[in-house]
């Protein structure tokens, strides 16, 4: 919910925060937005080989955390930011974001092998509802409690997360 959803709302709303806060055109907004989906290509498969090499509830742990600690961060630009910290702020957060989609799949099949398709599809479309969910909040509030929101949602599912039982014989 949390990493697909915060995904799905950030992509949505950068171009326009990047627009509105550094004065951007169009175009260059769309493409600095661009950049916390681009990230998919690295971090999401990196997560899921650090949740198949570490273990689901470690590898979840830290990159939950970390995407707190990201939207906490992205919470914090401001038109005072120099633009390259704030495109690598969002490049760090999406890292956290993409890697904990990747662990997240990682534990698909582990649930009911016979069943991985349609518990993917699940995941898939809770991080739809997710989207929906933030948007909706960042329609009633500014970026900066928007970005917190996310963050409070992550420090609550980090708490869930530790109630991750490790499943016996698949891991190496």
């Amino acid at each position: 919910f949390v990493t697909f959803g915060s995904e799905l709302a950030v992509v949505s709303m950068l171009p326009a925060f990047f627009m509105e806060t550094f004065e951007l055109t169009p175009v260059m907004a769309g493409i600095l937005g661009g950049v916390f989906a681009i990230m998919n290509l690295v971090a999401r498969p990196g997560g899921g080989y650090l949740s198949d090499k570490y273990g689901r509830k470690k590898t979840m742990s830290i990159l939950v955390a970390g995407l707190a600690v990201g939207y906490l961060i992205l919470s914090q630009i401001t038109s005072a930011w120099m633009l390259p910290f704030a495109v690598a702020a969002v490049m760090m957060c999406s890292f956290f974001v993409q890697a904990g989609e990747g662990a997240v799949f990682a534990m698909v099949p582990l649930v009911k092998r016979r069943m991985t398709g349609q518990i993917a599809g699940m995941v898939g479309a809770y991080g739809n509802v997710g989207g929906v969910t933030f948007l909706t909040v960042y329609s009633f509030v500014d970026t900066s409690t928007f970005f917190m929101v996310i963050a409070g949602a992550a420090v609550a599912c980090l708490a869930l997360v530790q109630f991750l039982d490790e499943p016996k014989g698949h891991m190496h």
